[in-house]
């Protein structure tokens, strides 16, 4: 009779090769576990560049760059670049490279993925300036989108996206017809209408509101993926009336898929931000909206509303901004900064505050909100403040108008601080838990990082009735070296500033005889590399 013999085979027992193919199956979480079983498992991580990348990848909520085999993007290379970069923003190291000037002064200007981009009126051009590094020389890349002369006396807003190689130019229609504006979905790199474009235009606003009384200077424009938005304010309807009019395109879609959200203006709806390709942010004086894509895809359904922070008589929210949340980025966590601009009482100048909260933590809070309210309508009660900001948001208070704050990519925020007339340090903070929990157990080189817990006491927190966000713990760096800038952008290792220098004083002569001072001024590019 035969007989079948039973060999116990351990994980261990395997070759490396299939040790480490096994593995290679966990998510980060497991493998962190994993590494903690015994020392040959955690030996066996160690031993992986691939397996340590996508735990350094998690742990830093970077994004992952392409790996190419063979070249200098293996995956060593790609680690050791991300474990130099976070190094460096940790030590507040960078390395500095000559200023770039700029030969148009800038005006109405955006910025997407490090390139600036602003209309010049004289040369009919939306033109665009990149720094670029080659061969350790900083030089200037730059290309235009060229409006005819018709069409640039019509243009009332742009935006534009370096992920999607889009350029969305918003022209006010023609005379004599029944819709406001047509957009234009156009081609960063080609300069032509995009070739991924369902249709080259589409119509904005049709037969909704009087053309006689349009304000064009009220726009509010996101680009996030297939998805193109604009928020039109205090429009004009065409049977009367005032609303604020949200309309968004899926611009690569055949479907002609569009959908519009009317507001009431006694509500003052301020801004909105694509938080996901299903998730929408729409901020008024009084609250956050939370809006679903999923259910509709022509429809936006409200599926959330939380309470701002209330304020005490007279004052109020007279500006509410967020900051962009890339849309290559959507896989990951992200830090949003909501800035809000405070008016009433005999303040010279607003007060601003900027509360920072985790994408993630809002998209959890919508099923806090139905689990308490059920289906979300516009008369269901919202979320209070004091169940959801105090805990879930960290708040600073800072100058009103200043372009040079609140960068924010992953969890990691980059601001100027101190007087605006000044040069000023570069305070860099950051906000991932892991960090934190690593700094406070004393893990690593604290360099000269400081942990901040707790509350702080705000100079004009009084003007609240409820306390401000003080849940989120962050690490904070501050340069030696100041900087005079008028505005600036983050990148995953470089932050690069829009400054400017006083060249020359020449005393000019006016009609009365009398002179004044005249300052020529030399704007450029500095660029700050974290690497």
């Amino acid at each position: 009779m035969n007989q079948v013999h039973h060999i116990a085979t351990r994980l261990l027992d395997f070759p490396i090769e299939i040790i480490l193919d096994i593995l290679s199956h966990l998510d980060v979480h497991d493998l962190v576990r994993a590494r903690r079983v015994c020392n040959d498992i955690r030996q066996a991580i160690d031993s992986s560049s691939e397996l340590l990348y996508s735990m350094d990848l998690e742990y830093f909520n970077a994004i992952p760059v392409p790996s190419i085999p063979g070249s200098d993007y293996s995956i060593p290379t790609l680690r050791k670049s991300l474990l130099q970069s976070e190094s460096a923003w940790q030590k507040a190291e960078y390395s500095k490279r000559n200023p770039i000037a700029i030969p148009h002064p800038p005006s109405m200007h955006k910025w997407s993925c490090g390139v600036l981009g602003f209309p010049v009126e004289s040369l009919q051009q939306i033109m665009f300036f990149q720094p670029q590094l080659h061969s350790n020389t900083m030089n200037l890349r730059q290309w235009s989108c060229q409006l005819d002369s018709a069409a640039a006396l019509r243009l009332v807003h742009y935006n534009f996206s370096v992920a999607g190689d889009l350029v969305a130019l918003v022209f006010g229609a023609p005379s004599g017809e029944s819709h406001a504006y047509d957009v234009i979905f156009r081609s960063l790199s080609e300069d032509k209408v995009h070739r991924e474009a369902a249709f080259p235009s589409v119509k904005a606003l049709d037969n909704e509101v009087d053309l006689e009384l349009l304000d064009p200077y009220t726009l509010r424009s996101s680009i996030f993926g297939d998805y193109y938005g604009v928020l039109f304010r205090n429009v004009n309807k065409a049977n009367g009336g005032v609303a604020d009019y949200l309309q968004i395109w899926n611009w690569k879609s055949k479907d002609t898929f569009q959908c519009l959200e009317v507001f009431d203006p006694a509500c003052k709806t301020m801004n909105f931000s694509f938080l996901t390709n299903e998730r929408i942010l729409v901020v008024n004086a009084r609250e956050l909206l939370l809006y679903s894509l999923v259910h509709a895809p022509s429809v936006l359904q409200l599926t959330a509303k939380f309470s701002l922070p209330a304020l005490h008589s007279p004052f109020e929210y007279a500006c509410i901004g967020f900051s962009p949340i890339p849309s290559h980025a959507c896989a990951h966590n992200q830090m949003i900064a909501l800035s809000m601009d405070i008016s009433g009482g005999s303040f010279t100048k607003n007060p601003c505050f900027t509360s920072y909260v985790e994408r993630n933590t809002l998209l959890k809070l919508e099923s806090t909100y139905v689990s308490c309210y059920g289906k979300a309508t516009e008369d269901s009660p919202n979320l209070p403040w004091s169940s959801w900001g105090p805990n879930h948001t960290r708040t600073f208070e800072e100058s009103s108008f200043d372009p040079c704050k609140h960068s924010v990519i992953g969890f990691r925020s980059a601001s100027l601080v101190g007087n605006q007339n000044s040069k000023r340090p570069l305070c860099i903070r950051d906000f991932n838990p892991h960090r934190v929990v690593d700094f406070k157990a004393g893990n690593g080189t604290k360099w000269n990082q400081r942990l901040v817990e707790g509350g702080e006491i705000l100079p004009n927190s009084n003007l609240f009735l409820e306390p401000l966000g003080s849940g989120l713990p962050y690490l904070e760096t501050t340069t030696e070296e100041k900087f005079r800038s008028t505005d600036m952008t983050m990148e995953v290792n470089r932050v690069t500033l829009l400054s400017f220098e006083v060249m020359n004083t020449i005393r000019m002569p006016n009609a009365g005889g009398q002179s004044f001072v005249q300052h020529e001024l030399l704007q450029g590019f500095e660029v700050l590399d974290f690497e």
